[in-house]
Parts: C-alpha cells; sequence; structure tokens
C-alpha cells in the first residue's frame, strides 16, 4: 500500500477494493463487475498472500454454486424444487401488478417473472422498486399448490448500494487534493495514474462525463483496442451500450404500438458501439435524435423528457495526419451518411481516440479503487439531483468565436469535470482555467470538422477561445490540426458552373469513400475537386403486372416482388390459409422482413386457416413470438383465423393487389439446407404459379 492507498482506505473504510484481484478474476468470468468486487470485498479482505488465495478461490466456488447464467435457468429452478431453497447471485425486480392487487419479484437469469415477495424487502430497498437491484437472494419452493405461486423469496442481501450517502461522499472527498482525486478516479476504473501522462488522464475522466452530466453528446473515434466502450458496458450499471445494428425511434426513443419510452427513459446514459455500422431505418429516427440531443425532450405523438447522455464510439481506419492534412477528409468520416451537420454540430466534445494508449496491462493497477458500485452510485447521484450549469455559466468567460452551441458544449463539459474532480465544492481559479481549456479543444474539433464539410462560412468561426482567470483571451487549438492548412483553411468548392449552370456539391463524405483505394501520399496532397453534376437515378414507374413464375426459375424473393409496391403504404393484409407448417411460418417470417424494409410500414395484418392436422398451439407460439419481435420495431401484427378462407392475396393501403396463386409458399426446398439458395430466396428455386399485380378501384 502506498500513501494514497492507506488515505483512501482510511477515510473510504468498506468502500474499497484491490483492483488487481479484479483484473485476475475477471479474465476467466463472464460476471458483471460489481458482482465481483463484492465478493472480493467479503472473500479478500488482506495483505496475506495466503489469505488472498484462499479468497479468490472461495469467490470462484460462490460464483459456480450461486450464480445463474441465463441458459442454467431451468436447472436453477429445478433446483429449488429438488432441494426446497438455493441461495443465488441475480438482479432482482419488484413490480406492483394492478391485476393482483400485489407486488411481484422478478429475476433475471433465474427467469422466473412471479416469485413472491414480503413487503419488508421492498420497503428496506427502495431500488428493488426502481430498475431492480443485484443481490444475493434465498429462493424457496412453495409446497401450498392454491397459492398460485411456485417459489417465494425467503431472504435477500444487497450487493449492490441500497442506498447512496452524497454528503458522507463529498466529506469524504474534500479530505484529498485535486491531484490525489484524480488518481483515484483513474485507480477506481483499473488503472494505473503513475504510467499514464497528465493530458491522457484528463481523456480518461472526459470518458466518464457523459456517465455523469445529463443530455450530454459525446464522440470519440480512434484506433481499435483503446478500451472505448468498457466505460459505457462494464463501469456503470446504469448505462447501456448498442453494438451496432439497426437503431429504430422505437427502440431508441418511443414504441408507439406499445406506448412504451424507448432507451433515454430507462439509462443515464446510451452509448453506440461501431458507429459507423449504425443503420438508419427511417429519416424520422435522426429527426428525433437531433430534437432529443439539442434539448433532452422530443414529441411523438407525446411529449418525453428524459435526462440519459448520448455517447457514440467508433474506428478511425486512416492515420489522423493523413486525414488533418486531406482536402477530401475529416474527422467524421467513419459516421454514417445520415449523420448530417446538424447532428454532428450537438456534439459537445469530440474525444481524440488516437491519443489513447492500447489496451495492456501494463497500465492496469495493482492498487486500491472505489468499488465500481459506488462510484457509479455517486455519478448517478450527481447526475439526477446536482446542476453546476448556473456555477459555470457564473464563472466562465468566453472569446467572441464561440457562437451557441459552442457555448453550451464547453460549459457541459466543464460541469461533468467539476462533478467527477469537485463534488464538494467550487475549483481553484488555475483548474478551472485547466477546465475550460480542454472544454473549448474538444469542440473546436468538432468546429473544424463541419466547417470543413461545409461549402460556405457558416461554420467558419473556428478560431474558440475563452477569457483566464487574469483577463487574458487565450486561443485554443487541437494539437493535430494546428498546422494543417486543409483543416484551418479549407478550399471552398465553387457552387456555379461555367455557363451559369448551377451544380449541387459533391458531399465531402462521398468524395472520402470514393478515394478509399487511393495511395495514403496521393490523398494527403489531393488538390481541390472541382464540382460533380449530382445524377439522380429515375424511379421506374409503377405499373400492373401478370406474369408467370416457371418450374425451376429464380430471382423471385419477396423483395422484388413486393417492396416496389409498398412505398407510402403503411397497412399490408395477407390472405393465404396455408400458414400452418413450420417452412410456411418461416416463409410468413421472410415476408414480414421484406415488408418492413419499406420504412413507413405500421401494420401487418395475416387472415390464415387451420384444419384438424394443424398444430394450433405451435403455430401461435411462433406468430406470438413473430408479433414481440416486430413490435421492437414499431410495427403491429394481427392475425386472424377464417376457416372458409380459399383465396390468396396481398392488400396493400396504397391501392395495390398482389395475388400470387400458390400465395407465399411457392419456393422448392432446398437439395440441401446447406446449399446456395438455402437462405437467399432470390436465389432458390421456385414452383410454378401466376402472379397478377393490379390497382383496385378507389
Amino acid at each position: 500500500m502506498d500513501t494514497l492507498d492507506e488515505k483512501l482506505t482510511s477515510i473510504f473504510d468498506g468502500k474499497v477494493v484491490r483492483k488487481d484481484l479484479l483484473h485476475r478474476i475477471k479474465k476467466g468470468t463472464n460476471v458483471p463487475t460489481f458482482v465481483l468486487e463484492f465478493l472480493l470485498a467479503r472473500f479478500c479482505a488482506s495483505d496475506d498472500a495466503a489469505e488472498i488465495q484462499a479468497g479468490m478461490e472461495a469467490v470462484l466456488d460462490t460464483l459456480n454454486e450461486n450464480y445463474v447464467r441465463p441458459n442454467e435457468a431451468n436447472a436453477a429452478q429445478s433446483r429449488v424444487a429438488t432441494k426446497g431453497k438455493h441461495r443465488f447471485i441475480d438482479k432482482v425486480h419488484v413490480n406492483y401488478v394492478e391485476k393482483d392487487r400485489r407486488h411481484w419479484a422478478a429475476l433475471e437469469n433465474f427467469d422466473s417473472r412471479r416469485v413472491a415477495i414480503s413487503e419488508k424487502f421492498y420497503r428496506d430497498n427502495d431500488r428493488l422498486l426502481q430498475g431492480g437491484l443485484w443481490a444475493e437472494v434465498t429462493i424457496a419452493f412453495n409446497e401450498i399448490e392454491e397459492d398460485g405461486y411456485t417459489f417465494y423469496v425467503e431472504d435477500l442481501r444487497p450487493i449492490q448500494l441500497a442506498r447512496f450517502d452524497f454528503d458522507r461522499y463529498k466529506e469524504g472527498r474534500a479530505q484529498f487534493s485535486r491531484d490525489e482525486w484524480l488518481d483515484v478516479i483513474l485507480r477506481s476504473v483499473g488503472l494505473e495514474p503513475s504510467k499514464l501522462s497528465h493530458r491522457v488522464k484528463m481523456h480518461f475522466v472526459a470518458r466518464l462525463a457523459p456517465l455523469i452530466e445529463a443530455n450530454y453528446n459525446f464522440i470519440e473515434l480512434g484506433p481499435r483496442g483503446t478500451g472505448k466502450s468498457y466505460f459505457f458496458s462494464e463501469f456503470s450499471p446504469y448505462s447501456t451500450l448498442i453494438s451496432g445494428g439497426q437503431a429504430t425511434k422505437a427502440t431508441l426513443f418511443y414504441n408507439n404500438q406499445r406506448r412504451k419510452i424507448g432507451l433515454v427513459g430507462y439509462w443515464d446514459t446510451v452509448a453506440f458501439d461501431e458507429v459507423g455500422g449504425i443503420k438508419v431505418k427511417d429519416q424520422d429516427t435522426i429527426q428525433i435524435m437531433k430534437d432529443f440531443m439539442a434539448n433532452g425532450r422530443f414529441s411523438r405523438g407525446v411529449e418525453v423528457i428524459a435526462d440519459a447522455s448520448m455517447a457514440f464510439v467508433g474506428n478511425l481506419d486512416l492515420s489522423v495526419e493523413q486525414i488533418v492534412h486531406s482536402e477530401v477528409y475529416d474527422l467524421f468520416q467513419p459516421l454514417p451518411k445520415e449523420f448530417d451537420l446538424a447532428v454532428q454540430d450537438r456534439f459537445a466534445c469530440y474525444l481524440p481516440g488516437w491519443e489513447m494508449p492500447k489496451n495492456s496491462s501494463e497500465f492496469l493497477t495493482s492498487h486500491y479503487g472505489f468499488i465500481t458500485d459506488y462510484l457509479a452510485e455517486a455519478f448517478h447521484h450527481q447526475l439526477k439531483q446536482t446542476n453546476r450549469y448556473e456555477e459555470v455559466s457564473k464563472r466562465i468567460k468566453l472569446g467572441k468565436s464561440v457562437e451557441g452551441r459552442d457555448e453550451k458544449g464547453i460549459k457541459k463539459t466543464v460541469c461533468a469535470f467539476i462533478k467527477i474532480l469537485h463534488p464538494h465544492g467550487p475549483p481553484a481559479d488555475a483548474e478551472f482555467d485547466e477546465y475550460v481549456a480542454y472544454a473549448v479543444e474538444m469542440r473546436r474539433r468538432v468546429k473544424e470538422q463541419m466547417n470543413k464539410r461545409k461549402t460556405d462560412d457558416e461554420y467558419a468561426r473556428i478560431n474558440l477561445s475563452y477569457i483566464n482567470s487574469t483577463g487574458e483571451d487565450v486561443e485554443v487549438y487541437c494539437p493535430e490540426s494546428r498546422s494543417a492548412t486543409a483543416t484551418q483553411e479549407p478550399s471552398r468548392r465553387n457552387i456555379h458552373a461555367t455557363g451559369g449552370a448551377v451544380h449541387e456539391p459533391t458531399p465531402i463524405s462521398t468524395i472520402a469513400i470514393s478515394a478509399t483505394n487511393a495511395p495514403p501520399s496521393s490523398i494527403a496532397s489531393a488538390a481541390p475537386l472541382e464540382p460533380a453534376q449530382k445524377v439522380t437515378e429515375p424511379q421506374p414507374e409503377l405499373t400492373e403486372q401478370h406474369f408467370t413464375i416457371h418450374y425451376g426459375d429464380t430471382g423471385y424473393s419477396y423483395e422484388a416482388i413486393v417492396l416496389p409496391y409498398l412505398k407510402g403504404a403503411k397497412a399490408v393484409e395477407i390472405e393465404d390459409p396455408y400458414i400452418r407448417a413450420n417452412h410456411q411460418i418461416q416463409n410468413f417470417v421472410r415476408f414480414c422482413e421484406a415488408a418492413i424494409k419499406s420504412p413507413t410500414v405500421r401494420m401487418i395484418t395475416l387472415t390464415t386457416s387451420y384444419d384438424s392436422d394443424t398444430d394450433v398451439k405451435n403455430v401461435s407460439d411462433r406468430l406470438a413470438e413473430l408479433k414481440q419481435s416486430l413490435l421492437e420495431l414499431d410495427v403491429a401484427l394481427e392475425v386472424k383465423i377464417n376457416e372458409n378462407l380459399h383465396d390468396r392475396e396481398i392488400r396493400i393501403d396504397n391501392g395495390w393487389t398482389i395475388k400470387i396463386g400458390r400465395g407465399l409458399d411457392f419456393f422448392q426446398k432446398p437439395d440441401s439446407w446447406y446449399g446456395i439458395g438455402a437462405t437467399d430466396l432470390s436465389l432458390r428455386r421456385c414452383l410454378e404459379t401466376k402472379v397478377d399485380i393490379f390497382r383496385t378501384a378507389s
């Protein structure tokens, strides 16, 4: 133990743990960090090597015996039924069910939503009713069949903090200097500050900003392997990480079908990993995202206000030196094309991920730090309960080039630093100036890239500055671009062609993509590009069609036949009596996947029929799973049964009707489920059938 260890353990006794033990045990287990730290604090509270080794073995034994993994739920329930009771480590929620007029506990990995629980447990632990709590919980088997439940909670001991004393946290912080507290924070996230430069320490603190400042918009792009996503996936139980994929307004913001708020209503921070891979289904998602990033509210039939911050992390595939000296590249190059200048302008902080060290054991600490859950609670409390914006606004002075969104972003970054490093009171003048200078640089990086993309001078005021405590106007630069003329004075492409014709400029993001195969030397010295004529592909006019698909033909997927006719459609009705066998249900799933590629579709109705041989329960279960899956994408599915149904047709509410003689089941069974055409229906051979596509009368 060094001096800082001794000071920390004496002031925050019971709230700290040795971080090297966590590193040792974390590598072999897929268990939340705060669960491991809880067990380490119990079994390894010693400096004796033999006792620590015995404690580590006790931790592993406890995990094997008590931690329920999601795929072991059935075995866990069977163990309780056989033994009568068993102690588990699991996340417990308590919900009041209006219909039953009572509270029920729900265990996540144990996979039971109807566990009886005594009032004393949720009265003494508020968080059971407010998002759930990780706990050691003893589940017992109920022998009385008439009670209507199988399991009940016999005992419960919280792992996460049930209550947090912020005043005690502030009193403890007051006994440390700023630099000591900075080192404590870094050790608490597992890093050894003596191995890091002061600037890199500030970068790591900035990564924590979205976890402590409400409605904070953060982006970090850089090389792989620098731990960008760790802070949002492991550090705080109040943060969620979306790993690429499709970002829908139903998932993120509000699901109209369920009348339920999305992720921004449940988490302090919503983080997007691999931001370049985000697929946006429709532009409404981006518009709502813009509204929310601007002021923490949006309207989607209902007015929604939420505190969630948004963080975006991703990878840069080119060197920063190439990018800043290039006329065609900018540091926002990895973002999806839907993230336009309006989205970029809402970022308060662009963290230079290329300055962060690669993940390595040499940077891991072997000293004491806060138990992760304790520090996460301190951050959560400050995000919800404290506001330092007015304090910062009264004290900060910014230069003439700082505009509205610049000022807001800079102030929110300074607020985050003060909350993290000075929860007990205001910082000294020199410390405050340091935070302001850092915040101005992070915002300038955003402004420079937007100025590089824009063809006019809208974002040209990039020379951001602040007035320090001595009255001096200090202009702040980004180190990577200070001497890069292509970034400081980007060429403005002429939007007027000779002869008076006006042409649209080629978007820089498009130019960047087309230059991907150019050698680096040519990228760095590229001359300004002349404007290119924007070519718009003519959309084929939809016409009535009547054709035959012959036996053995390929190329007739549901997308090819139906998708063009779904333009502007909100509702699709399918009548097909043969959605019974598993392969027919799978065909219907594929049809739904094709239909929702049209962003306006919100309702799918299936009318089908059953016969005496139909496994009705199997069909109902499969369609219920599909209905649930569609709901997550804000699309409703309604299933109707009509025993007299014989016709097969698809009716679209924009006036088109499609009749396929065999219904959806016009594909041959593939020769092999491992051959071409097994999964891609456009390559699957067809059975013979007629297709009629026509408009119905108004």
